[in-house]
């Protein structure tokens, strides 16, 4: 017995021995992602593209202590795709100039070794990793065979060791023949689930013994399917994957838009997928317009166009709108953040400068030699001092400031391009810039931007500008305040927008109907908040305002909760959301707030403004204290979350069958890139 328990300590030491020695030299990521590499099994297929789809190949190597890598290549199917190539130099090869060794002595490009400037490039490897770790690249590659292919690493070392890894990956072959669409229209309604959709339709519809007296413009789309919103690393998804992933085919990190994850620190510098915009721009020539009603920097926006693992670095995100214009096509863009677009000659932010800038070296962007050399895109440089605004004009893009410039640019004939900075960050919801057209702009007046276009408004002005190339376009709307609104819990403004984004899925579909080589897409990127309609007040709103405290004692449910009855003004906008009886939401991703179940004078505190009117409450926290019922929420903070739920999605147009049944958000890129490339029979 006594042998025995010998030989099990002697076998467990060795193999102990074996596993240090096995991680002590390895991959411990391989781009794309893998299921293979991850887990050792084939299925299922985490990344998958269309038949010449730009992606990069990378690997973090790690070899024995003491030890460095000197070359690496990638092979596909068996197949040598960059071949052995040598840190530092090597024989005068287009394909070396798209590869790099990045390590920690900067090897191969120069290191930001502090690593406080995340948007400039650098090498600064992620904490954790040790200081021999290399991360090797090949930038811009791309495969036209259909099917499942293997990839392999192979990173050799000083000490003559061949560390390797596997992985795979999918070409989703297309069917040729049919008519293919020239337009792409995608509607988003940043967290719309199917709850705000409903709440929409009863306050600008209502009911009648149980029937909608009428349907929203996306209640008309006669296909619908339901829509899987998972990110790479979550079941749920923030905006940035929660938008990529319908354009790049691709699960991306919470985050990051166009981009995988890495192990470096900085910024702009992660491995590459190639937009559907850059795509069929490249293929077609295709143009593409980004309409929004949120700050043009934001997540939804920049993740049809953008490279970058920090959505939040708000100078190198504007400026590669323009850089790169040329391989996205970029001729429309709509919305606010004018922050970004105007010089900071000092740099700095605080205090606020005068003219509301936010440019920055530290968010700003520069990119590696490998990524400027296999992606053809434009090398960027750390300016605050940049003038977007004339940049953007010297490009050929006429400039509107607001709703009075935006309509004289088209009196004077329809623009090629064009540029449209409502507010400093966020627009106006329409909520307020409703009051404001009805003659109470108190709201509209403080934030200083009095003369915002509505979103029906700018989608018209858009789809007239793209439909000026003969080739087609892709365009994306978002109904951005949706979400903003939800988080906060200000259920009278996210309906207000909902209702705003289904008059510009109106103008959508009319330009479909009257440009039949096109389809159209109404979506999210996720739910926000976990909306519900729990019922209607049992109240008047004059008894709502008498007894603030009341809380869950006036809450309608079941058949007590009636049919609230709106009235629509002739604007097509609720003539007050202030109702007796109106219909209440409660909400399963909540925070603390309090409730009075009444509209809110001004709009909760917006933190990216530069200049926040001090009307604004500051958070859910402390609106309506004293003066409303406190209602505890399942998560931390003051803002309510996002939620993995399932996403409605309708269709109209070219293709519009093909988006039914239950689907990842992945699979939306497929299916468009079907529809626009390989044709609809």
């Amino acid at each position: 017995m006594r042998r025995m328990t010998i030989s099990r300590l002697a076998l467990g030491t060795a193999l102990g021995l074996l596993a240090v020695s096995a991680q002590a030299a390895s991959v411990s990521r391989l781009t794309p992602p893998s299921e293979l590499f991850a887990s050792g099994a084939a299925d299922p297929i985490i990344s998958r593209f269309l038949p010449g789809q730009r992606f990069d190949l990378q690997a973090t190597v790690r070899p024995d202590e003491g030890d460095r890598v000197t070359s690496f290549e990638f092979f596909v199917d068996g197949a040598w795709i960059n071949g052995p190539l040598p840190v530092g130099g090597g024989p005068n090869d287009a394909r070396l100039a798209r590869n790099s060794i990045v390590t920690e002595t900067g090897a191969a490009e120069t290191c930001v070794r502090e690593g406080k400037t995340t948007g400039a490039s650098g090498c600064v490897l992620a904490a954790g990793l040790p200081a021999n770790t290399a991360i090797v690249s090949f930038r811009g590659y791309s495969n036209y065979s259909a099917g499942v292919h293997e990839f392999k690493v192979n990173a050799r070392t000083a000490n003559g060791r061949t560390v390797s890894a596997a992985g795979n990956f999918e070409i989703v072959g297309l069917a040729n023949g049919g008519r293919t669409a020239k337009n792409i229209i995608l509607l988003v309604g940043d967290g719309m689930g199917a709850a705000h959709r409903t709440a929409a339709r009863v306050m600008a519809k209502g009911y009648a013994q149980g029937k909608a007296r009428g349907k929203l413009a996306m209640d008309t789309f006669p296909y619908s399917g339901q829509v899987m919103t998972a990110s790479l690393n979550s079941i749920v998804t923030d905006s940035a994957p929660g938008m990529a992933n319908y354009v790049s085919g691709n699960k991306a990190n919470n985050n990051e838009e166009g981009v995988w994850p890495d192990d470096t620190l900085a910024a702009f510098d992660n491995p590459r997928m190639e937009y559907l915009a850059e795509y069929l721009h490249m293929l077609q020539g295709k143009s593409l317009g980004i309409v929004t009603t949120a700050d043009v920097f934001d997540a939804t926006p920049a993740a049809n166009a953008v490279h970058t693992s920090a959505r939040g670095n708000g100078t190198g995100i504007v400026d590669q709108f323009l850089d790169d214009r040329s391989k996205t096509g970029l001729a429309v863009l709509l919305g606010g953040g004018r922050k970004w677009f105007l010089p900071n000659a000092g740099g700095n932010t605080s205090p606020q400068p005068v003219n509301g800038s936010q440019r920055s070296a530290r968010n700003d962007y520069v990119l590696p030699a490998d990524i400027v050399n296999g992606w053809g895109a434009a090398p960027g440089k750390l300016d605050p001092e940049r003038d977007l605004i004339g940049d953007f004009i010297g490009a050929g893009f006429a400039y509107a400031p607001d709703n009075t410039a935006l309509n004289a640019a088209f009196a004077r004939g329809t623009p090629d391009k064009l540029l449209g900075l409502f507010a400093y960050s966020n627009m106006n919801v329409s909520y307020d810039k409703i009051a404001a057209r009805r003659g109470n702009g108190e709201v509209v007046d403080a934030f200083g931007f009095p003369d915002q276009p509505m979103l029906d408004d700018m989608t018209d002005k858009a789809l007239k500008v793209l439909s000026r190339n003969p080739q087609g376009f892709v365009a994306m709307i978002e109904g951005a305040s949706i979400d903003k609104q939800a988080h906060l819990m200000d259920t009278d403004r996210w309906i207000h927008d909902v209702i705003e984004f289904d008059r510009a899925v109106a103008v959508a579909k009319r330009f479909a109907e009257q440009n039949p080589d096109t389809v159209v897409i109404v979506t999210a990127d996720h739910e926000c908040s976990g909306a519900a309609i729990i019922g209607a007040a049992t109240v008047s709103a004059a008894q709502l305002a008498a007894d603030k405290l009341a809380g869950k004692n006036v809450v309608g449910i079941y058949e007590a909760a009636k049919f609230p009855r709106y009235t629509m003004g002739a604007d097509g906008y609720p003539v007050t959301t202030n109702i007796d009886n109106k219909m209440l939401i409660g909400y399963g991703a909540n925070a603390d707030r309090y409730e009075n179940w009444l509209p809110n004078r001004f709009p909760t505190r917006d933190s990216q403004q530069p200049f926040p009117p001090t009307q604004s409450p500051a958070n859910p926290n402390v609106r309506n204290k004293d003066e409303g019922a406190l209602i505890t929420g399942q998560v931390a903070g003051d803002q309510a979350a996002h939620t993995g739920s399932d996403i409605p999605l309708s269709a109209y147009g070219l293709g519009a069958g093909y988006f039914t049944g239950t689907f990842d958000n992945t699979d939306v890129f497929f299916k468009l890139g079907q529809i626009a490339v390989g044709g609809v029979q």
